[in-house]
């Protein structure tokens, strides 16, 4: 399983980013896909979620209304567009999919992709 994500940067507030996860290992269009975010100091948090079909989506609620979870399936792909970003958004943030393996469920991660929202 191979989850790599691209897309982060350094902006000022008020721009928007979109990250992409393109994942391999696994047949990503029968799984639920995360994306997480780890500021400094803090713990690592849901930001947004898309389930196999894309027909149900979560976000948290500070991220609502200005980010948008999207997946193709046909590129094995998974994206996060973020507007109105804020300072507070700046992160590391993670692409997740959990797979049942032998009846256990596994988490495996991406390396990452740095958000950084600053004037």
């Amino acid at each position: 399983v191979q989850l790599v994500e691209s897309g982060g940067g350094l902006v000022q507030p008020g721009s928007s980013l979109r990250l992409s996860c393109t994942a391999s290992g696994f047949t990503f269009s029968r799984y639920t896909l995360n994306w997480y975010r780890q500021a400094p100091g803090k713990e690592r948090e849901l930001v947004a979620a898309i389930t196999d079909a894309g027909g149900s989506t979560i976000y948290q609620d500070s991220v609502k209304g200005r980010f948008t979870i999207s997946r193709d399936n046909g590129k094995n792909t998974v994206y996060l567009q973020m507007n109105s970003l804020k300072p507070e958004d700046t992160a590391m943030y993670y692409c997740n999919v959990v797979l049942t393996i032998i009846i256990r469920p596994v988490n495996f991660w991406g390396q990452g992709t740095q958000v950084t929202v600053s004037s």
